[in-house]
């Protein structure tokens, strides 16, 4: 059994032994799942892109997007609590200390990233926030608008302007428990309820300089080398996995429920059947997308990044759709929670709000297949 594979199949055990069980409980009481992230970490999921020599799994981008989607079809907060430790594992995974990576390896250290800030809307890549050097440490100060895991995350994956570099940015490992850390208690939203999702301010936060992940003044390049292509990656996945679970909810639905009037049962509807066979086409279709950008990351391929733009926006979109469709499929029951369709409706709304969003991708993309420069 290869490592790809026995890792997919800690995860289907964890899903339905520890996430199912607990996804209504999460949704309903905005728990952030901390049984599923111990289990995940006991198993070795947490490490998965760490490399071999430091304890991880030394696994790649594509086995953790499909860790991601398996998650995301049971429970789609969880999913993106592990979305955003993989993106942050990532750079830990290159630019992290042995000591920073054996902890991620042992299932001690959950990762998320702190990026987006307060008055950069979705330009994630324009750092606002400060770092100035003071001796052998650094003193950080920011809004950052909103950060997965907050309250549960060991440390950060910060970005800054640069202290003393030229540059747009640079990145830093933040522990959690940083003096001048505050955040308000808890996430209260439409979806994702789970994820612990809130802004973090930062007010002379001290670190020591070491605590710099690659170059001062290089964070971009972090960004765009390492971080926007995992993170696109696993975010579709958690859109993938959704909009795909919605979809079997609603198939289940249909074909059991009758239809009092014509005494038939839903499926039997030609426009039922025509909507359910649209809602289909467009999950296959992301799914091909998706799978070719994880074929394009791994081969290293020319339209790699083209992929990557594309492959959110796309499954973004198509998690919108998809549910959108399911809730008018089921009709009024699907109001209600013994379908299952309306939290994967609210959790999808998500992924078009969560920079870079869909917009901004477009635009991107438009620029790439007509020859201008993305930045």
């Amino acid at each position: 059994m290869s490592d790809q594979t026995s890792s997919l199949a800690n995860v289907d055990a964890i899903v339905a032994g520890v996430i199912a069980p607990a996804a209504a409980t999460v949704d309903r009481d905005g728990a952030f799942p901390a049984a599923a992230i111990r289990a995940l970490g006991e198993a070795g999921i947490l490490g998965l892109l760490i490399p071999e020599a430091n304890g991880g799994l030394g696994l790649g981008p594509d086995t953790a997007a499909l860790v991601v989607e398996r998650i995301a079809g049971a429970c789609a907060s969880t999913a993106m609590v592990v979305c955003m430790h993989f993106s942050g594992s990532a750079v830990l995974a290159q630019h992290g200390t042995v000591e920073v990576q054996r902890e991620v390896a042992a299932g001690r250290h959950l990762s998320t990233l702190a990026f987006s800030e307060t008055g950069s809307r979705s330009h994630f890549w324009a750092a606002m926030s400060s770092a100035k050097v003071d001796g052998d440490t650094v003193v950080l100060d920011a809004q950052k608008s909103w950060v997965t895991s907050a309250g549960h995350a060991t440390a950060y994956v910060w970005s800054s302007r640069p202290a003393t570099a030229e540059g747009f940015s640079t990145i830093w490992l933040v522990p959690r428990g940083s003096a001048g850390l505050s955040a308000p208690a808890g996430f209260d939203g439409i979806g994702l309820r789970g994820n612990d999702s809130t802004p973090i301010s930062a007010a002379g936060v001290r670190i020591p300089e070491a605590n710099r992940l690659g170059p001062d003044g290089k964070g971009f390049d972090v960004m765009m080398g390492i971080v926007l292509p995992n993170f696109n990656l696993y975010s579709a996945a958690v859109s993938i996995g959704l909009a795909s679970a919605a979809l079997a909810r609603t198939c289940a639905h249909a074909g059991a429920t009758r239809h009092e009037e014509a005494g038939t049962s839903l499926a039997e509807l030609p426009t039922i059947r025509a909507h359910i066979a649209r809602m289909q086409i467009k999950v296959d279709m992301t799914r091909l997308l998706w799978l070719d950008t994880i074929a394009a990351m791994g081969a290293g391929r020319p339209d790699t990044m083209l992929r990557v733009l594309e492959v959110k926006a796309a499954a973004a979109e198509t998690a919108l759709e998809v549910t959108a469709t399911c809730m008018r499929v089921c009709g009024g029951v699907a109001f209600r929670k013994e379908v299952g369709v309306d939290r994967a409706f609210r959790d999808a709304q998500a992924a078009s709000v969560m920079g870079p969003t869909t917009d901004v991708l477009w635009d991107f993309i438009g620029k790439a297949v007509t020859g201008l420069p993305l930045f």
